[in-house]
């Protein structure tokens, strides 16, 4: 069912025109750690519903690549990482868990003397 809010505004996971697609053209092709669903048309047009909010970062790399026609191959969840591999995380950029890099100490700072003629 959809949301009322969904009709008038595109921050809601979808608009009103993405869900007329979804039904009536889309194919669901699967789903990631996320719970973002993927969607693809008999034209071979790609799209996601995100599960929660909309960020494009949340899209994990197998299914990036996916998405932007670089593989065919549909992503399988039960996928074997590396263990050198991280966690995909979504963007911090403006959150508490930003890079922050460590403030560089007077003592570190060259100083540097200007040119004399």
């Amino acid at each position: 069912m959809i949301n009322p809010k969904q009709i008038f505004i595109w921050w809601h996971r979808q608009t009103f025109g993405t869900f007329l697609k979804t039904l009536f053209f889309g194919k669901y092709v699967g789903k990631d750690e996320f719970g973002n669903k993927y969607y693809k048309s008999k034209k071979d047009e790609r799209w996601v519903i995100y599960a929660k909010n909309i960020e494009a970062s949340r899209i994990t790399s197998d299914w990036y690549l996916w998405m932007h026609h670089t593989i065919n191959e549909i992503p399988k969840d039960n996928l074997k990482k590396f263990s050198w591999q991280k966690q995909h995380e979504e963007n911090q950029t403006g959150t508490e868990k930003s890079y922050k890099p460590n403030k560089i100490s007077k003592k570190q700072k060259k100083k540097y003397e200007i040119w004399k003629n």
